[in-house]
């Protein structure tokens, strides 16, 4: 019986394939050039605008953070922005003394926590949630440590100021996008919950889109003389001052 003949191939695609792997490599070592000569994270369209046009700038750091997985650097996202941080079972070697840690006061937490997963919030659905006052000092802290910032002010009788996280507080916590936080099942088998808990409750989708909402305008001048005037606006009868705990 004949065998059958094999089809022949009139063209190659491999030379193709080989430019487009060249020119994959070639902006992932431009990216890399970029990434380590920068003194702060970069975000990833200011990446994109030194890269070729068309370049598909998602498979370029994907290509690089491989690249870099088992190495002494490792590439990190926080939010839209990239760059090179030690590796996370090497960090005892550049360790030269022990820093002393400072923690934060449990208000802070619990304030820092409820901006995290229900931003944009204002100063009083805070205290809502919480149940007690914010002082000033509270806000001022987590301001001061960079993890959240005024993001505008919302369109509601008085215009409170709304409150959102930042990239600094992705960086610190180790996550990539604000989604990343553990939602209601991730909590309670870690034991943050004990015993049952009200019918209904659950823990809200976080979002940290930089875009004001609808309900929400911009900001007229400085946070720090807005956050004063927020409070002038709404007298009240605050916690404590917070500060960082030893």
């Amino acid at each position: 019986m004949a065998q059958a003949l094999r089809p022949i191939e009139l063209f190659d695609d491999e030379p193709e394939i080989s430019r487009e792997e060249a020119a994959l490599r070639e902006a992932a070592r431009v990216a890399e050039a970029l990434l380590f000569a920068a003194s702060e994270p970069l975000e990833e369209a200011e990446i994109a605008r030194r890269l070729p046009d068309g370049t598909n700038v998602e498979a370029v750091l994907a290509r690089l953070k491989q690249d870099y997985a088992d190495r002494g650097v490792t590439l990190t996202r926080a939010g839209r922005k990239w760059f090179f941080r030690t590796a996370a079972d090497l960090g005892w070697v550049l360790a030269r003394r022990q820093v002393e840690q400072k923690k934060l006061s449990r208000a802070a937490l619990e304030t820092l926590a409820i901006v995290a997963y229900h931003q944009p919030v204002t100063r009083a659905e805070i205290e809502d949630i919480r149940g007690v006052a914010v002082a000033k000092g509270t806000l001022d802290v987590l301001l001061e440590t960079g993890w959240i910032r005024l993001r505008g002010r919302r369109r509601a009788p008085g215009r409170p100021l709304t409150y959102g996280t930042t990239d600094g507080f992705l960086m610190q916590f180790g996550l990539e996008q604000i989604g990343d936080l553990p939602g209601l099942e991730e909590l309670r088998g870690a034991g943050l919950f004990d015993g049952r808990l009200p019918k209904g409750f659950d823990v809200p989708q976080p979002t940290d889109d930089a875009a004001l909402k609808e309900d929400e305008e911009p900001l007229e001048g400085e946070a720090e003389v807005e956050l004063a005037l927020d409070y002038l606006r709404e007298p009240d009868a605050p916690e404590e001052p917070e500060t960082l705990e030893d």
